[in-house]
């Protein structure tokens, strides 16, 4: 058996990428693939979280009329969808799933609790974190740094949509854009690289939590990563 580099891992995936070629709401067939990396995951011993975004559906930023606290929740919302579709098509493939809510909704998801959700993952079941921190005004990016430090995880995966790694500009409007291989979290907030909003950045570099942004277009891109290849980039305190 592959011994995979990662025991413990948040796989952070934005809303976006739920939604495929169709850049709103939700993609079945991209739901499928993500679920069928995520059980070969489970199946080598890794210990998966995932925090998913909301992006999709509605991006609280972008109601610029709107009372900001109220469209943060809004966005929360949107982030329960997502994850009760993904733990949708991970038991259908036979992963036992459990969400945990950051916003206390018993019918349909837990409440989050850090030591049952550690529980979970010991028992070989996949948690989903939904509703981000609970708290308007942080993303869910900053949601998966606290996640990830709060239930030790060994690294957190950034899944992206259309771009496979940390750039230097934009390289959908440069071609000459440079790609890092590897970055610290201060070079990061130096150097204003738009890879996690600050607050996620400091949290992972407070606590030491590496990350890795790669590209989740290509097929088994996830498993690559924490098998231990080279891909995307890689940002740690050294």
């Amino acid at each position: 058996m592959v011994e995979p580099k990662y025991k413990r891992v948040v796989l952070k995936l934005s809303g976006e990428a739920l939604s495929g070629e169709k850049g709103f709401g939700l993609d079945e067939n991209t739901i499928v693939n993500i679920s069928e990396e995520i059980k070969k995951l489970q199946e080598i011993g890794v210990e998966v979280s995932i925090v998913v975004g909301g992006g999709n559906f509605w991006r609280g930023r972008s109601a610029k009329e709107m009372d900001r606290t109220t469209s943060d929740y809004m966005g929360m919302l949107g982030t329960v969808i997502n994850a009760l579709a993904l733990q949708d098509a991970l038991e259908k493939i036979n992963v036992i799933t459990r969400v945990q809510s950051a916003i206390e909704m018993r019918q349909i998801a837990e409440p989050y609790i850090r030591r049952k959700a550690i529980r979970h993952l010991e028992k070989g079941r996949v948690v989903i974190f939904a509703a981000g921190s609970g708290n308007p005004y942080f993303s869910t990016d900053t949601a998966a740094a606290l996640r990830a430090a709060e239930i030790e995880a060994d690294v957190i995966l950034l899944a992206k949509k259309g771009v496979d790694g940390v750039y230097d500009s934009d390289p959908h409007k440069n071609c000459n854009a440079k790609k890092f291989e590897q970055l610290r979290y201060i070079d990061v907030l130096n150097m204003g690289l738009g890879v996690m909003d600050s607050t996620a950045t400091s949290l992972c570099m407070d606590n030491r939590i590496p990350l890795i942004v790669f590209g989740i277009d290509k097929p088994d891109n996830i498993v690559k990563v924490v098998l231990g290849e080279k891909i995307g980039t890689e940002v740690k305190e050294e």
